[in-house]
């Protein structure tokens, strides 16, 4: 029973860092301001999804951006 406690701590800590992991939905500012650029329906190759700027425009970044 001791154990429930930190259980419960530990499940909300997990769930309050849980939405910075989803894809934020932003605009093209923010997705610069994060290092970014905004591509139309996917990115190139070798760059990473790391958000989106619109339904149909997605945040792309360099996957080895610091």
């Amino acid at each position: 029973m001791r154990i429930l406690p930190v259980l419960c701590a530990l499940l909300l800590l997990m769930l309050q860092g849980a939405t910075g992991l989803s894809p934020a939905r932003a605009s093209a500012q923010d997705c610069e301001r994060r290092g970014g650029f905004c591509s139309h329906r996917s990115c190139p190759p070798g760059i990473g999804r790391i958000g989106l700027c619109s339904e149909q425009e997605f945040c792309c970044r360099m996957r080895w951006y610091p």
